[in-house]
Protein backbone atom coordinates (compact mmCIF):
# COMPACT_ATOMS: atom_id res chain seq x y z
CA UNK A 1 0.00 0.00 0.00
CA UNK A 2 3.12 2.11 1.08
CA UNK A 3 4.53 1.63 -2.73
CA UNK A 4 1.33 2.24 -4.42
CA UNK A 5 0.61 5.76 -2.82
CA UNK A 6 4.35 6.83 -3.09
CA UNK A 7 4.01 5.86 -6.89
CA UNK A 8 0.56 7.71 -7.23
CA UNK A 9 2.52 11.07 -5.23
CA UNK A 10 5.11 10.84 -7.77
CA UNK A 11 2.67 10.62 -10.61
CA UNK A 12 0.87 13.50 -9.41
CA UNK A 13 4.61 15.81 -8.62
CA UNK A 14 5.21 14.71 -12.44
CA UNK A 15 2.45 15.96 -13.60
CA UNK A 16 2.36 19.64 -11.80
CA UNK A 17 6.06 20.38 -12.89
CA UNK A 18 5.36 19.88 -16.21
CA UNK A 19 2.41 21.70 -16.24
CA UNK A 20 3.82 24.44 -14.40
CA UNK A 21 6.82 23.64 -17.27
CA UNK A 22 4.61 24.42 -20.22
CA UNK A 23 3.02 27.42 -18.43
CA UNK A 24 6.84 28.82 -17.46
CA UNK A 25 7.69 28.03 -21.81
CA UNK A 26 4.36 30.06 -22.80
CA UNK A 27 3.00 29.57 -26.40
CA UNK A 28 4.25 31.73 -28.62
CA UNK A 29 1.05 31.72 -31.03
CA UNK A 30 -1.23 32.82 -28.11
CA UNK A 31 1.51 35.10 -27.41
CA UNK A 32 1.30 36.78 -30.96
CA UNK A 33 -2.28 37.97 -29.99
CA UNK A 34 -1.32 38.80 -26.55
CA UNK A 35 1.73 41.44 -28.15
CA UNK A 36 -1.49 42.80 -30.54
CA UNK A 37 -1.54 45.53 -27.29
CA UNK A 38 1.97 46.15 -27.49
CA UNK A 39 2.08 46.64 -31.35
CA UNK A 40 0.29 50.27 -30.50
CA UNK A 41 3.65 51.73 -29.61
CA UNK A 42 6.43 48.89 -30.49
CA UNK A 43 7.54 47.80 -33.48
CA UNK A 44 9.55 44.55 -34.01
CA UNK A 45 11.10 46.02 -37.35
CA UNK A 46 14.83 47.05 -36.59
CA UNK A 47 15.06 50.59 -35.35
CA UNK A 48 11.91 51.12 -36.36
CA UNK A 49 10.93 53.57 -33.53
CA UNK A 50 7.32 54.59 -32.64
CA UNK A 51 5.84 55.97 -29.27
CA UNK A 52 8.35 53.80 -27.94
CA UNK A 53 11.45 52.02 -29.02
CA UNK A 54 11.82 48.83 -31.39
CA UNK A 55 12.03 45.54 -29.67
CA UNK A 56 14.58 44.21 -32.18
CA UNK A 57 17.19 42.76 -31.06
CA UNK A 58 15.56 43.05 -27.16
CA UNK A 59 16.97 40.39 -25.50
CA UNK A 60 20.18 40.81 -23.72
CA UNK A 61 19.82 44.37 -24.33
CA UNK A 62 20.56 47.42 -21.47
CA UNK A 63 17.81 49.34 -20.57
CA UNK A 64 18.13 52.31 -22.18
CA UNK A 65 20.38 52.24 -24.59
CA UNK A 66 18.90 51.84 -28.49
CA UNK A 67 20.62 54.36 -30.13
CA UNK A 68 18.12 55.33 -33.00
CA UNK A 69 15.70 55.94 -29.89
CA UNK A 70 15.90 59.61 -28.80
CA UNK A 71 12.97 59.47 -26.23
CA UNK A 72 14.03 57.18 -23.23
CA UNK A 73 13.53 58.88 -19.75
CA UNK A 74 16.02 59.65 -17.73
CA UNK A 75 14.86 56.78 -15.18
CA UNK A 76 15.62 54.07 -17.48
CA UNK A 77 18.35 55.09 -19.29
CA UNK A 78 19.92 54.90 -15.34
CA UNK A 79 18.51 51.78 -14.91
CA UNK A 80 21.06 48.72 -14.74
CA UNK A 81 18.84 46.50 -16.30
CA UNK A 82 19.48 44.12 -18.92
CA UNK A 83 16.57 42.64 -20.71
CA UNK A 84 15.83 38.51 -20.18
CA UNK A 85 13.59 36.31 -19.42
CA UNK A 86 13.13 37.49 -15.86
CA UNK A 87 14.00 41.38 -16.08
CA UNK A 88 11.24 40.87 -18.58
CA UNK A 89 8.51 38.97 -16.74
CA UNK A 90 8.98 42.02 -13.93
CA UNK A 91 8.71 44.53 -16.37
CA UNK A 92 5.55 43.74 -18.06
CA UNK A 93 4.17 42.75 -14.38
CA UNK A 94 4.52 46.49 -13.62
CA UNK A 95 6.79 48.55 -15.38
CA UNK A 96 7.01 51.19 -12.22
CA UNK A 97 8.01 48.75 -9.67
CA UNK A 98 11.08 47.58 -12.35
CA UNK A 99 12.35 51.57 -12.82
CA UNK A 100 10.12 53.82 -11.11
CA UNK A 101 9.57 57.08 -12.49
CA UNK A 102 9.59 55.78 -16.45
CA UNK A 103 7.41 57.02 -18.70
CA UNK A 104 5.95 54.05 -20.34
CA UNK A 105 1.83 54.69 -19.47
CA UNK A 106 1.49 50.66 -19.50
CA UNK A 107 -0.52 49.12 -16.06
CA UNK A 108 1.14 45.51 -16.65
CA UNK A 109 0.13 42.32 -17.44
CA UNK A 110 -0.97 40.54 -14.15
CA UNK A 111 -2.07 37.13 -15.98
CA UNK A 112 1.31 35.17 -15.54
CA UNK A 113 0.08 32.76 -18.23
CA UNK A 114 -0.34 35.84 -20.99
CA UNK A 115 3.33 36.66 -19.19
CA UNK A 116 4.83 33.48 -20.32
CA UNK A 117 3.25 33.48 -23.96
CA UNK A 118 4.10 37.27 -24.57
CA UNK A 119 7.70 36.54 -23.75
CA UNK A 120 7.96 33.10 -25.50
CA UNK A 121 6.46 34.85 -29.01
CA UNK A 122 9.16 38.04 -28.19
CA UNK A 123 11.76 35.54 -27.87
CA UNK A 124 11.25 34.51 -31.08
CA UNK A 125 9.82 37.65 -32.88
CA UNK A 126 12.61 40.06 -31.41
CA UNK A 127 16.30 37.68 -32.79
CA UNK A 128 17.83 39.01 -35.42
CA UNK A 129 16.23 37.47 -39.06
CA UNK A 130 13.04 36.59 -37.61
CA UNK A 131 10.30 36.00 -39.78
CA UNK A 132 7.26 37.17 -37.61
CA UNK A 133 8.60 40.23 -37.39
CA UNK A 134 8.77 40.46 -41.06
CA UNK A 135 5.48 39.28 -41.42
CA UNK A 136 3.84 41.80 -38.77
CA UNK A 137 1.93 41.15 -35.69
CA UNK A 138 -2.11 42.28 -35.70
CA UNK A 139 -3.62 44.86 -33.51
CA UNK A 140 -5.64 44.35 -30.49
CA UNK A 141 -6.73 45.91 -27.58
CA UNK A 142 -6.90 49.91 -27.86
CA UNK A 143 -4.32 50.68 -29.80
CA UNK A 144 -6.48 48.66 -32.61
CA UNK A 145 -9.61 50.84 -31.83
CA UNK A 146 -7.91 54.32 -32.00
CA UNK A 147 -5.59 53.90 -34.89
CA UNK A 148 -2.37 52.88 -33.42
CA UNK A 149 -0.07 50.31 -34.33
CA UNK A 150 2.25 49.91 -37.20
CA UNK A 151 2.39 53.41 -39.26
CA UNK A 152 1.53 53.50 -42.90
CA UNK A 153 3.70 54.34 -45.59
CA UNK A 154 2.65 57.82 -46.93
CA UNK A 155 5.77 57.76 -49.84
CA UNK A 156 2.59 57.19 -51.93
CA UNK A 157 -0.36 58.38 -51.56
CA UNK A 158 -3.53 58.23 -53.49
CA UNK A 159 -5.24 61.70 -54.67
CA UNK A 160 -7.88 61.18 -52.07
CA UNK A 161 -5.16 61.28 -49.18
CA UNK A 162 -2.71 63.74 -50.56
CA UNK A 163 -3.58 67.24 -48.97
CA UNK A 164 -3.12 70.37 -51.74
CA UNK A 165 -4.49 72.84 -48.82
CA UNK A 166 -5.47 73.82 -45.44
CA UNK A 167 -7.97 76.98 -44.69
CA UNK A 168 -8.50 77.89 -41.15
CA UNK A 169 -11.40 80.22 -40.03
CA UNK A 170 -13.02 80.39 -36.25
CA UNK A 171 -12.56 77.44 -35.04
CA UNK A 172 -12.81 75.65 -38.20
CA UNK A 173 -10.43 73.63 -40.60
CA UNK A 174 -11.01 73.00 -44.02
CA UNK A 175 -8.59 70.10 -45.74
CA UNK A 176 -8.45 70.26 -49.07
CA UNK A 177 -7.04 66.86 -51.00
CA UNK A 178 -5.81 66.14 -54.14
CA UNK A 179 -9.06 64.88 -55.98
CA UNK A 180 -10.71 68.43 -55.03
CA UNK A 181 -12.51 66.79 -51.90
CA UNK A 182 -13.20 69.04 -48.80
CA UNK A 183 -13.11 67.56 -45.40
CA UNK A 184 -14.16 70.29 -42.23
CA UNK A 185 -12.29 69.72 -38.67
CA UNK A 186 -13.05 71.19 -35.38
CA UNK A 187 -9.63 72.86 -34.62
CA UNK A 188 -9.36 70.13 -32.00
CA UNK A 189 -9.65 67.20 -34.09
CA UNK A 190 -6.99 67.89 -36.11
CA UNK A 191 -3.49 66.80 -35.52
CA UNK A 192 -0.72 68.41 -37.33
CA UNK A 193 1.85 66.46 -37.45
CA UNK A 194 5.31 65.47 -38.89
CA UNK A 195 7.45 62.13 -39.94
CA UNK A 196 10.57 62.79 -41.11
CA UNK A 197 10.96 58.39 -41.22
CA UNK A 198 11.04 56.72 -44.79
CA UNK A 199 7.71 55.99 -44.35
CA UNK A 200 7.27 59.76 -43.74
CA UNK A 201 5.59 61.41 -46.66
CA UNK A 202 7.69 63.03 -49.65
CA UNK A 203 8.33 66.94 -49.22
CA UNK A 204 5.32 69.40 -50.03
CA UNK A 205 3.09 66.47 -50.42
CA UNK A 206 1.40 65.91 -46.79
CA UNK A 207 -0.80 63.68 -45.98
CA UNK A 208 -4.60 62.98 -44.77
CA UNK A 209 -4.96 60.54 -42.40
CA UNK A 210 -7.99 59.01 -40.33
CA UNK A 211 -8.61 58.43 -36.77
CA UNK A 212 -10.45 57.90 -33.88
CA UNK A 213 -13.75 55.54 -34.48
CA UNK A 214 -16.72 58.14 -35.20
CA UNK A 215 -14.95 59.91 -38.59
CA UNK A 216 -14.58 63.18 -37.02
CA UNK A 217 -10.58 63.56 -36.46
CA UNK A 218 -7.97 63.27 -38.86
CA UNK A 219 -4.20 64.14 -38.54
CA UNK A 220 -2.30 65.90 -41.61
CA UNK A 221 0.66 64.64 -41.35
CA UNK A 222 3.70 66.40 -43.13
CA UNK A 223 7.80 65.66 -44.39
CA UNK A 224 8.95 68.71 -41.90
CA UNK A 225 7.82 71.27 -39.55
CA UNK A 226 8.33 74.33 -42.11
CA UNK A 227 5.88 73.18 -44.25
CA UNK A 228 3.14 73.52 -41.87
CA UNK A 229 2.50 77.18 -41.45
CA UNK A 230 3.08 77.59 -45.70
CA UNK A 231 -0.20 74.90 -45.91
CA UNK A 232 -2.35 77.32 -43.62
CA UNK A 233 -4.02 80.08 -45.00
CA UNK A 234 -6.80 81.91 -42.79
CA UNK A 235 -9.87 82.61 -44.63
CA UNK A 236 -13.25 82.76 -44.14
CA UNK A 237 -16.47 82.58 -46.55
Amino acid sequence: MYAIHATALAILACLVITSQSSAAEGNPARGQRVFGACAACHSLQPDQNMTGPSLAGLWDRKAGTLESFSRYSSALKSANVVWNEKTLDDWITDPQQVVPGNQMTFPGVKDAKQRADLLAFLKQATQPGSQIAQQGAPMGGMGGMMGGGQAPNLKKLDASDRVQEITYCKDTYVVTTANGDTHKFWERNLRLKTDASSDGPEKNAPALVAAGMMGDRADVIFAEPGEISAFITVKCG
